[in-house]
C-alpha cells in the first residue's frame, strides 16, 4: 500500500518556535514604555 500524498504532518516545530519567539517579543514590547533595547531583545530571544 502506498502512502497517501494528502496525509501530511500539520505541525511544524520550527514554525511553532518562531511563533513563540514573536509572541514573546510582542508581549514584551506591549508592556514596555518605549522601544526595547537590543540587549533586551537578545535576552528574550535566548541569545548570549
Amino acid at each position: 500500500m502506498s502512502p497517501d500524498p494528502l496525509e501530511v504532518e500539520l505541525e511544524d516545530a520550527d514554525l511553532l518556535d518562531e511563533v513563540e519567539l514573536t509572541t514573546t517579543l510582542i508581549a514584551a514590547a506591549n508592556q514596555s514604555d518605549g522601544p526595547l533595547a537590543p540587549a533586551e531583545i537578545d535576552r528574550l530571544l535566548g541569545l548570549g
